[in-house]
C-alpha cells in the first residue's frame, strides 16, 4: 500500500487532528465507547471520525464498527462533512452522515465550539447472521452524546429555564439560579444556540454491505432485490414473496433487473461518443492483457506507439480475450447507427456497453456493481468500489502497481468531478469521493 499512501489514493483528504483540546475530546469519546485512549498527539480522521493511525495503534480496523452494524462516529468539527468515509461496512454510510450533518448543521456548529459529538448509527439489528438481518434494516437512528456532556447540560438548563418561567417564586431559589449560571458558562445562551440535533431518524435506502463477501440490496417500493453469491446464508429463503434473489454470476437476470427498473443507460451515441467510456474500457482491457502477459513490463514507457506495437505482436492473445475487438466493433456500430440492439449481445459483454443512469438515485451503487463485474477496468473500480480495488491491487505485480498509481494520479485525481461527469454522467456527489 506504500504507493497508494504516497499518492493519497488511500486515506487521502483526511482531516489533521493535532490541537490538544481536540485530541482530548476524541479521547473522551473513545473512553465512552470503552476503548483505550490514544497516545498519539497527532492523527487524521474521516467524516465519521475514523482514524487509520488510531486503528493501527489499536490493532483494530473496526474500532468504530465493532459488529459491522450500528456504526459509531466522532464529530470534532463541522468541517468533517467535506471529508470522505474511508472505512465502512455499508456503502450508504457516507450518505447517511451527510444527511445527519445537513439536517443538524446548527446544532453541530454550536456544540463543536465547546465539545465533540459521538454516538452510533443504530438500526434494528446488532449482529448480521444472514441476509434477513440485512433486510431488517429499514431506517437508522443517530444516538448522539457529547464528550463534555454539553448536550446533557443544555437539556438540564432548558429544564431549569422552564421551571423559572412556570413555577411561582422560582426566581428566589438561589441554588437553582447559581446552577443556571454555571451551566450557561458551558452551554452558552441556549436561546440563541440550538444545541440539540433536530433530526435523528433517516431512511436506510439501497446499499451494498461487505458482509458475506458483498451483498447488494435494491429497493423498488415494496419489492426488494438482493444480488450476491448464492452461498450467502438466507439466499432465497428470506421473505421470498417480497424479495427477489439474483446470483452475482447470473448476468442475464442482473442486466434485465437493472434495465427494467431504469437503472441503466443503454448504449446510444448521445452519451457514448461524448463520454469516451467504451474507448476507456477498451484501453483498460489492453493494459490488463499486457500485465497478464508480462507482469514486469515497464508501462511507464507505454505511449500510444508502444501500445500499438504490443497489440500487433499479440493479436492472437487480444482476439482470444475478445474484449478489445468487441468494444471497437461496438464503437463503430454506435457511430454508424446511433445505438446497439442490446438483445443481440451476449449476457456478460452487455455490461461493457452501459453505465448507471445518471438521473437515478442508485447511480453510485449500480456503477459499483458494474465495476465489480468488469474488474479489469481498475480506474472505474477505484472510483466506485474502493474495497474491491484495494483487494485486487494487492494481487498485482510491483511494476503494474506503480503504473496503476501513476494512471489514477494522472487521470482521476486531476479533477475527480469532471472525470466522473465525462465518463459516467455524474453531476453531484452524494457522500462519495
Amino acid at each position: 500500500m506504500k504507493h497508494l499512501l504516497e499518492a493519497e489514493l488511500i486515506y487521502g483528504r483526511l482531516l489533521d487532528v493535532s490541537e490538544p483540546h481536540l485530541v482530548e475530546r476524541y479521547n473522551k469519546a473513545l473512553e465512552a465507547f470503552g476503548l483505550p485512549r490514544t497516545n498519539l498527539a497527532r492523527f487524521s480522521i474521516d467524516m465519521t471520525g475514523f482514524s487509520p493511525e488510531i486503528a493501527d495503534e489499536l490493532g483494530d480496523r473496526d474500532y468504530l464498527d465493532p459488529n459491522r452494524v450500528n456504526r459509531r462516529f466522532i464529530i470534532l468539527t463541522p468541517d468533517q462533512v467535506e471529508l470522505p468515509v474511508v472505512h465502512t461496512s455499508f456503502s450508504n454510510t457516507a450518505a447517511l452522515m451527510h444527511e445527519f450533518f445537513n439536517a443538524n448543521a446548527r446544532a453541530i456548529n454550536a456544540v463543536t465550539i465547546r465539545d465533540a459529538l459521538y454516538g452510533e448509527i443504530e438500526d434494528s439489528v446488532s449482529v448480521v447472521h444472514d441476509i434477513d438481518d440485512l433486510l431488517a434494516i429499514n431506517e437508522v437512528r443517530f444516538r448522539v452524546l457529547s464528550a463534555e456532556d454539553v448536550l446533557g447540560k443544555a437539556a438540564e438548563l432548558r429544564t431549569l429555564v422552564d421551571r423559572l418561567k412556570t413555577v411561582p417564586n422560582a426566581w428566589a431559589d438561589d441554588a437553582m439560579l447559581n446552577r443556571m449560571v454555571e451551566l450557561s458558562k458551558k452551554t452558552g445562551d441556549i436561546r440563541q444556540n440550538a444545541l440539540v440535533p433536530d433530526q435523528l431518524v433517516f431512511r436506510h435506502e439501497a446499499f451494498w454491505a461487505n458482509h458475506f463477501g458483498g451483498v447488494y440490496v435494491f429497493l423498488d417500493g415494496r419489492q426488494t432485490t438482493v444480488i450476491c453469491d448464492p452461498s450467502v446464508p438466507g439466499f432465497r429463503r428470506s421473505r421470498p414473496w417480497q424479495v427477489s434473489y439474483i446470483a452475482l454470476d447470473d448476468y442475464p437476470r442482473i442486466f434485465e433487473f437493472l434495465a427494467s427498473t431504469k437503472r441503466l443507460e443503454l448504449p446510444r451515441a448521445s452519451w457514448v461518443e461524448a463520454s469516451g467510456l467504451l474507448q476507456h474500457r477498451a484501453d483498460m482491457a489492453i493494459l490488463n492483457l499486457v500485465n497478464k502477459a508480462d507482469p514486469r513490463a515497464d508501462l511507464a514507457k507505454a505511449d500510444r506507439i508502444w501500445i500499438q506495437t504490443w497489440m500487433h505482436r499479440n493479436a492472437a492473445l487480444i482476439a482470444e480475450d475478445g474484449i478489445y475487438p468487441f468494444l471497437q466493433e461496438a464503437i463503430r456500430i454506435i457511430s454508424a447507427t446511433g445505438e446497439i440492439r442490446i438483445k443481440d449481445v451476449a449476457p456478460w459483454p452487455r455490461f461493457l456497453l452501459v453505465r448507471a443512469a445518471p438521473a437515478h438515485p442508485d447511480q453510485w451503487l449500480v456503477n459499483r456493481l458494474i465495476s465489480q463485474l468488469t474488474p479489469f477496468d481498475f480506474v472505474s473500480r477505484f472510483v466506485f468500489d474502493k474495497q474491491g480495488f484495494y483487494e485486487s491491487y494487492e494481487k498485482l505485480s510491483e511494476r503494474f502497481r506503480e503504473f496503476v498509481v501513476e494512471t489514477l494520479t494522472r487521470t482521476y485525481l486531476q479533477n475527480k468531478p469532471a472525470f466522473r461527469q465525462r465518463l459516467f454522467g455524474i453531476r453531484e456527489e452524494k457522500g462519495n469521493a
